[in-house]
């Protein structure tokens, strides 16, 4: 796989977090395909409009990163795995501390800018936000 694809990868996910951060609805509608959706921890989902409007609908952020990025790229679609570290909230709702996040993200032919297609997020066992892992019955 070419650095330079990896490259590009990394940069879309770097100016996605940043829009995030900042709460910029403009900049994260121009980096989501117009069919993308978003699984969220508790099963819900969300689709491009939703997903870009959930800033208006009360969420915040303080500090969110992807680390631990895994990426493998195929053709004109890449697949992220990645732990997300964010603190904020939502409607005064402390958001999950640590989520596992899986991203596809999709080019229009070689060269195209990488924007995000999809995007499922799961909760991690044990971190602050997270619900309690249910303990084996006896």
């Amino acid at each position: 796989m070419s650095g330079d694809v990896t490259t590009g990868v990394t940069a879309a996910l770097d100016a996605w977090a940043a829009a995030e951060r900042s709460g910029d609805a403009a900049a994260i509608g121009a980096l989501l395909t117009a069919d993308f959706v978003a699984v969220g921890p508790w099963g819900f989902v969300l689709d491009r409009d939703a997903w870009v409007g959930r800033f208006a609908g009360g969420l915040h952020y303080d500090a969110l990163a992807l680390d631990d990025a895994a990426v493998r790229v195929h053709g004109d679609a890449a697949l992220v795995t990645a732990t997300q570290n964010a603190t904020g909230d939502h409607r005064g709702q402390p958001l999950p501390a640590t989520s596992r996040v899986s991203v596809t993200l999709v080019r229009d032919g070689p060269g195209g800018p990488w924007r995000l297609a999809g995007m499922h997020l799961s909760f991690v066992a044990g971190t602050p936000g997270a619900p309690a892992f249910p303990s084996p019955s006896s």
